[in-house]
């Protein structure tokens, strides 16, 4: 068999293995709604979920809060020189608060979730699986994608539009922190530019991406917890894949969301598109 040949063998193969995981993920990931659907009384009682939304939610807020200030002030302050050439200062307030509320408020806080969350649920499930615990769990007729997974991704898609709206108050707090404190623009041009261009959509838009971010983590960490190969290095695999899948996939679904709802905001909303510049 010449190089070539193996060359394109192996391409196949890696082609054909990533069809057959996509193929096993959406089983997961429909196996996951059916016991959403089916048996909420069995995976919706509070004291599993209380868990679940404090290491998603509560414990994400110190990251979440830390990035979420310093991208409102890096952009303000980045941006400031540029619209003061051409006598556009005032207008930072729009421009500054409606990218972080439809874009960079809802991806921050999802890559945050990601990175401290997901890992964690990948590494956390892996283990279970390493050690047989997802076994006994099955040999008992109880099964862990009810009991385990379901919690974990309803915690992620509740507690990352929550994490959104924190992030993009401090987002908004950090810009005008600096566009206003520290480059002394006047607090009546940089509120009243924000209420022109930021209505009621903008947040509804990022909150709606925020969901689809929360599950797209939560059903990716658990599928790649739950199929981890066995030993320490297949659990330390597991919990980067995780991530950086998670990652990629809030990317793709962020370009898709944000073709679609800009559409139906020119459809149906706004009807016009308007100028920050004036």
């Amino acid at each position: 068999m010449t190089a070539a040949v193996r060359g394109i063998s192996h391409v196949g193969h890696r082609v054909l293995s990533g069809i057959a995981g996509f193929g096993r993920f959406v089983v997961f990931a429909l196996t996951t709604a059916r016991w959403f659907f089916t048996q909420p009384r069995r995976w919706g009682r509070w004291r599993m979920l209380r868990n679940q939304f404090y290491t998603v939610g509560v414990a994400s807020i110190p990251v979440v809060a830390i990035t979420g200030g310093f991208i409102g002030m890096i952009l303000a302050l980045e941006t400031f020189n540029q619209f003061q050439a051409f006598g556009l200062e005032g207008r930072l307030g729009g421009i500054i608060n409606v990218s972080v509320v439809k874009q960079i408020g809802p991806v921050l806080a999802a890559v945050m979730v990601a990175g401290r969350v997901g890992g964690a649920l990948a590494a956390e499930l892996g283990t279970m699986r390493v050690t047989e615990q997802l076994d006994a769990m099955r040999a008992m007729a109880s099964d862990p994608i009810l009991l385990l997974v379901v919690p974990r991704v309803v915690a992620c898609v509740v507690m990352t539009p929550l994490l959104t709206i924190y992030s993009d108050l401090l987002g908004v707090w950090g810009g005008y922190l600096i566009t206003v404190g520290f480059n002394g623009v006047p607090p009546i041009d940089y509120w009243s530019f924000t209420e022109y261009f930021l209505g009621w959509w903008e947040p509804v838009n990022g909150l709606i991406k925020s969901v689809f971010f929360g599950l797209s983590i939560g059903l990716i960490s658990c599928y790649k917890g739950f199929n981890c190969r066995p030993g320490a290095a297949g659990v330390g695999r597991a919990t980067t894949d995780a991530f950086v899948v998670s990652f990629l996939a809030i990317i793709m679904i962020n370009f898709v969301l944000a073709a679609f709802l800009n559409a139906i905001d020119m459809r149906y909303i706004s009807g016009d598109v308007r100028n920050p510049l004036g």
